[in-house]
């Protein structure tokens, strides 16, 4: 049975501006850690990859927030909900903390789906009871 939905389009070009002003501090302040080595990584070789990898998270985070009804309240946090993928490139939401034990406490099971283009990152996830 469906729990929650939650979608969110962001805009790049205000997470590039963030970026310019705040640095590493902003980008520390949204992803995990390992969420921010794979930042890292990208904008080295390229730093356009590197906004578009923190926009497309920041868009997943939020859209999941919407799904479990919470927004960015406790035990939601940036950093307790990273967005990892599979071998075969499927995003999936890897939960820490309070966050964790919460939404396990809950039965719940989550499906991100997260695309990006030109100025735009959008995410769209669907939260579903296991029992």
């Amino acid at each position: 049975m469906i729990y929650g939905i939650g979608t969110d389009l962001c805009d790049v070009r205000r997470i590039r501006a963030s970026l310019e002003k705040h640095g590493d501090r902003f980008a520390q302040k949204v992803l995990s850690d390992a969420e921010f080595a794979t930042y890292k990584a990208r904008g080295a070789r390229w730093p356009e990859r590197g906004v578009r990898y923190v926009a497309t998270r920041f868009s997943a985070k939020e859209a999941f927030s919407k799904a479990i009804g919470m927004g960015m309240r406790m035990p939601m946090t940036w950093r307790s909900c990273e967005i990892g993928k599979l071998p075969s490139g499927q995003p999936v939401i890897i939960l820490h903390g309070d966050l964790k034990s919460w939404f396990e406490a809950q039965n719940l099971k989550a499906h991100i789906s997260v695309t990006d283009e030109a100025d735009y990152a959008g995410s769209y996830c669907v939260v579903e009871t296991t029992e």
